[in-house]
């Protein structure tokens, strides 16, 4: 799969990235494509980050809004004076 990285999904990178992997490990990669394989590599690295960062602010942004958010849970005014948790 040679995609254009810019068009790839998450699942699209790691089934590159595993192949990739699969033939370093089976030694079906001559010295000269080696490089080539490492950069590739790197390239899909970075856009998987790049979308688990996205997900991920994404997720929080959803759990940050209004009505999404649960009132903090405040301990009881005893346990606080005395300094004893129950």
């Amino acid at each position: 799969m040679n995609k254009e990285i810019n068009n790839m999904t998450y699942r699209e990178a790691t089934k590159e990235l595993e192949e990739i992997l699969r033939a370093i490990e089976n030694d079906s990669v001559d010295v000269d494509e080696l490089t080539l394989k490492v950069q590739r590599s790197s390239q899909l690295i970075k856009l998987c980050k790049e979308k688990l960062r996205s997900a991920e602010l994404a997720i929080d942004q959803v759990f940050n809004e209004e009505n999404c958010e649960q009132p903090q849970k405040s301990a009881k005014p005893e346990a606080q004076s005395n300094g004893k948790l129950f």
